[in-house]
């Protein structure tokens, strides 16, 4: 059983936890993590999510994502996000994450890194993901167009805004 920390709409640790699936009180948020991960050929690592799970079945994704669990801060959400779902280790020693997207009930940083990986030392986590590869711009906008890529507001754009920071 998964325990989050609930947070305030200001981002403030409220000192209450959340058990997952149970209903969220108003006014309660919790923290959510994306990583996408480049590489040096302006490839981005994407995973395809296994077809049973909740939301967005056997559908491509950014290389990792989830929840935060109790006493996790972003960049350690992040961190074992990764190595959980791809069983690889990332550094993220002086970075922050790249921009925040707040929802209904919570705020989900989005981290943006680059690292060389080889496909070869993915281990997948069986339940979670069934696939993982490099793509270049141009095939994440095919897979977006085709609906086999989660529509994220950015998704066409990653590519363009992995370089900034900002305003534009």
């Amino acid at each position: 059983m998964e325990y989050w920390d609930i947070y305030d709409e200001n981002r403030n640790k409220t000192g209450r936890i959340y058990r997952r699936g149970d209903e969220m009180q108003s006014g309660d948020y919790h923290l959510v993590i994306h990583v996408c991960i480049f590489n040096s050929k302006n490839e981005l690592l994407i995973q395809r999510r296994h077809p049973d799970k909740i939301g967005w079945p056997g559908i491509w994704d950014i290389s990792a994502a989830g929840s935060a669990l109790q006493d996790e801060d972003s960049r350690m959400a992040a961190i074992r996000e990764v190595k959980e779902e791809l069983g690889i280790e990332i550094n993220l020693d002086g970075l922050r994450p790249h921009f925040t997207i707040n929802f209904d009930q919570g705020f989900d940083d989005y981290w943006f890194i680059e690292q060389e990986i080889d496909l070869k030392d993915i281990t997948l986590q069986p339940e979670e993901v069934v696939d993982a590869k490099w793509v270049q711009e141009d095939e994440l906008i095919k897979l977006l167009e085709a609906g086999q890529f989660i529509p994220y507001w950015f998704g066409a754009n990653i590519f363009k805004i992995r370089k900034l920071n900002g305003s534009f």
